[in-house]
Order: structure tokens, then C-alpha cells, then sequence
């Protein structure tokens, strides 16, 4: 009897990608299953020409020489003298099966309910706790201590983390062996369902825990010193070792991780390790030149502004940014100056800088005449 073309076999257009193809079979692997159809020979069959062809048409080289080939591609008889062909028969189509479904214990279910797991009774490690922090923006630039409360499950000092009152016995759970779990077998399916005598913990306590009603911890609100080093910026990870919740039955405890958030500054703009600063200073001070001061992260610094400087000129004063995390020196401090136009004049004022303008000709703003030269041309 002539095989089947593998594309109608799946349902799937010959330019299927392989996601789609694999969607197709496993829906139509579900349907067939010998163990939804026991004692029907023809889904059997179905099964096991679904998972054929799921084995070309999955593997790249395989659907290439399929395509070029058709099923002469995989018999040697036929392919002699025409290039390799692929000897050695098809996988078992469970197996196909199983790895689609990712079920490495041998069984549909297990991929879907997570597995068989290991021994309940073994140390477990305690989980990571997360904690967003937020700093000004002086502490993140200098560095600094803070405490903070976390409040995380920590091994119970009553029981020392066993989940037993002193003299009280803990023994394995005669109903699942301390696998925590009761698994029910048919064929190739598995299904493991929760132990109803120790409720998944494996291990059976005669008198629990008056403090931690057996689960050998308990929360509480505990205080952490961290130490935040110069130089951090939002989204900076702090980890502290062993300050997550405690492990379950002896096993070592989780890491806390700290995400750091830095507040904005009212003067002072980041970029990496350098810091960006604006400066207002009035129109004579820009035109005369002068001696200004200027803010620092560590107080203040002055700058010599020459005669005629534009407004948003830039001053670097190097070292003054922020100290590099890593250690790395330190950033610069860029001050940009802005000049500031007078709002509200007295009338002597006024008048002096009208004497002022009338002394003008032009030649003391050459960028503003220059501009104006080339203006004219669309003024004609």
C-alpha cells in the first residue's frame, strides 16, 4: 500500500513552518493516542503514521530530501546511485511523542503537570526575596548606609526549622514514600496528584510546631544594613547573600536583591559619571567677563566666564562629576551657561540702555549681522 503524502498527513501546506507543523501534531497526536483509544487498531495506525511523519518533516535535512525526493528519499532501494538516503528506519513514534511533549519521565501528563518530583525530605533552598529602594540623589553620587526592613519567612528558632515540638518524631509518609506525591500509571501515562496523608511534604511530624504550626518558619519584619557604594544609578542591583527567606529542612537560605532607584536633583542632570549643570548669569556679566561661582556635588568651584561668551557655552571642570562604581576615577562637571534677559527695568535703566543702543552699529553682534546679511536675500 503507497504511503501517504506527509504534508496531508499533518494537515499542513508544504510551506508550513515548523512551529505550525508542530502545533498540527501534537493536536492530532492527542486525538490518536492508543491510550484515548484502546483497542482500536486504526488510531494505533493513525499514531503511528502521525509521528512518521512528524519525524521528516521536524528535522530540517530530512524535509529537505523529502521535498526533493518524496518517500524515495528514505529507501535505499530506490535511491541507489542518486545521493545518501537516509537507512536506518523511523523512531519509535512514543518516543517522538514524549519529546514533543517534553515529558522526559516518559509520559504525556508529566509535561504538562510539571514532572515527578524528587525526594520531599531533601534540603530545599530558601527563595530570593526583591526590594526597590529609592535614594537621593547626594547618597547615590557619595555612597552610604542604609537599613531597611524586610520583612521575609526565616527558620523558625522554636523548632529550629524542623516543623516538630522538642521530642517529637518525623518520619517518611508510609502512604507516598516520601515522595511527596502518589503517581498512577496507565501505559505510557503517568498522573501524580498531591499525597493526601502529608500534603505533598513527605514526611509526617506527630506534633507540630506550637510557633510554626509544622512548617518549620515563620515571617518576620528583620533589619538589614546595606552598604550602597559611590556612583550607583537607577536600576543598579545590590545582592546581599543569604538575606532571602530560609531554606526548608536545612537547606541554606535565599539571596535579597536590592533595585536601586535615584531621585532626581534640582540642578544637577546625569550622564554616565559626568553631571551637567546650567548657569544663569546676567547680559553684562557675559559681555564684560566675570568670576562666577558654581555648584558642586562637593560644595563649589569658580569659573573665569570671558568677555563675550554666548549663551549656552560650555565649562568643563574635570573631576567634579561622579565617582565611577567600579572604582574608575571620577566623572567631569559641565556647566553651561545661560544668559538671562532683564524682565522688569526701572526707567533709568531703560534709558541707559537706550544710550547704549544708539551707540551700536552693528559691529558688536557679528553673528546677529551676519545673519541678517544673508537674510536679505529673501527679503528682495
Amino acid at each position: 500500500m503507497a504511503k501517504r503524502d506527509y504534508y496531508e498527513i499533518l494537515g499542513v501546506p508544504r510551506t508550513a513552518e515548523a512551529e505550525e507543523i508542530k502545533k498540527a501534531y501534537r493536536k492530532l497526536a492527542i486525538k490518536h493516542h492508543p491510550d484515548k483509544n484502546p483497542g482500536n487498531k486504526g488510531a494505533e495506525e493513525k499514531f503511528k503514521e502521525l509521528s512518521e511523519a512528524y519525524e521528516v518533516l521536524s528535522d530540517p535535512q530530512k524535509r529537505a530530501a523529502y521535498d526533493s525526493y518524496g518517500h524515495a528519499a528514505f529507501d535505499p532501494r530506490t535511491r541507489a546511485g542518486a545521493g545518501p538516503a537516509w537507512g536506518g528506519g523511523f523512531h519509535d513514534p512514543f518516543e517522538i511523542f514524549r519529546e514533543v511533549f517534553g515529558a522526559g519521565a516518559g509520559s504525556f501528563f508529566d509535561g504538562f503537570l510539571g514532572g515527578t518530583r524528587g525526594d520531599a525530605n531533601a534540603p530545599q533552598r530558601g527563595e530570593d526575596l526583591r526590594y526597590d529602594l529609592e535614594l537621593d540623589f547626594e547618597e547615590a553620587a557619595a555612597g552610604c548606609e542604609r537599613e531597611i526592613t524586610v520583612p521575609r519567612l526565616e527558620r523558625c528558632d522554636q523548632c529550629d526549622g524542623s516543623g516538630a515540638q522538642p521530642g517529637s518524631r518525623i518520619r517518611t509518609c508510609s502512604h507516598c514514600g516520601g515522595r511527596g506525591q502518589i503517581i498512577s500509571s496507565r501505559g505510557i501515562f503517568s498522573l501524580a496528584q498531591t499525597c493526601p496523608q502529608c500534603q505533598g511534604a513527605g514526611r509526617v511530624i506527630e506534633r507540630p510546631c506550637r510557633t510554626c504550626r509544622g512548617a518549620g518558619r515563620r515571617e518576620r519584619a528583620s533589619k538589614i544594613t546595606l552598604r550602597i557604594p559611590a556612583g550607583v544609578n537607577t536600576g543598579a542591583r545590590l545582592r546581599s547573600a543569604g538575606n532571602g527567606e530560609a531554606g526548608l529542612r536545612g537547606g541554606p537560605p535565599g539571596d535579597l536583591y536590592v533595585i536601586l532607584h535615584v531621585q532626581p536633583h534640582d540642578i544637577f542632570h546625569r550622564d554616565g559619571d559626568d553631571l551637567l549643570c546650567e548657569v544663569p548669569i546676567n547680559f553684562v556679566q557675559a559681555t564684560l567677563g566675570a568670576e562666577i561661582e558654581v555648584p558642586t556635588l562637593n560644595g563649589k568651584a569658580t569659573i573665569k566666564v570671558p568677555p563675550g561668551t554666548q549663551p549656552g557655552t560650555l565649562f568643563r571642570l574635570k573631576g567634579k562629576g561622579v565617582r565611577n562604581v567600579q572604582g574608575y576615577g571620577h566623572g567631569d562637571l559641565h556647566v553651561r551657561i545661560q544668559v538671562e534677559v532683564p524682565t522688569h527695568l526701572s526707567a533709568a535703566q531703560r534709558a541707559k540702555l537706550e544710550e547704549f543702543a544708539a551707540l551700536c552699529s552693528g559691529k558688536e553682534n557679528p553673528r546677529t549681522q551676519s545673519f541678517f546679511e544673508k537674510a536679505r536675500r529673501l527679503f528682495r
